[in-house]
């Protein structure tokens, strides 16, 4: 069986993943959205005008992880187990996104999660932009995942720039 997005006449398709075993699937993956110190603090204090930044931004990466496969094209719809979205408020001015999806079935959640963590971090963009439009959303990757015929990866702490 073939699992590659090209059938043999160059044509893109979905991956036939009817063959593999259905297996316990796990990803984590991780944003980062910098801001000036006065809006992280604003948000801590509850004091941005849309409401609660963040409760909103982990409703915002549940949804999209639900709906990764309308937006991106080749990956496949799922009924996902579980999604767990955390920040880690850093420093004086940068919040950690952390999201880790599950789910039992024959394809990985890396791109689940790493929708998850994004749309939480535009969100939170959002949502203090009134206040600092400065934001940058950053370091976006794929931690760890687990199940399937690769078994589990391991991010490296950092990849190097030219």
């Amino acid at each position: 069986m073939e699992y590659g997005h090209f059938d043999e006449k160059g044509r893109v398709r979905m991956v036939d993943v009817s063959g593999k075993k259905i297996t316990k699937r796990e990803a984590i993956a991780s944003a980062n959205i910098i801001m000036k110190p006065k809006t992280l603090k604003m948000i801590k204090e509850g004091r941005i005008s849309k409401g609660d930044v963040l409760s909103v931004a982990k409703v915002a990466g549940i949804m999209a992880a639900k709906r990764t496969s309308e937006l991106i094209p080749m990956c496949h719809p799922l009924e996902i187990n579980n999604i767990d979205i955390t920040f880690d408020l850093k420093g004086k001015n940068r919040i950690e996104i952390i999201s880790k999806v599950k789910y039992l079935g024959r394809t990985g959640v890396e791109m689940e999660a790493l929708m998850a963590a994004c749309i939480s971090a535009l969100t939170i963009y959002d949502m203090g932009k009134a206040v600092d439009r400065e934001m940058v959303v950053s370091d976006v990757k794929l931690l760890k995942k687990t199940g399937g015929k690769s078994g589990t990866f391991i991010g490296s702490d950092r990849l190097v720039y030219d």
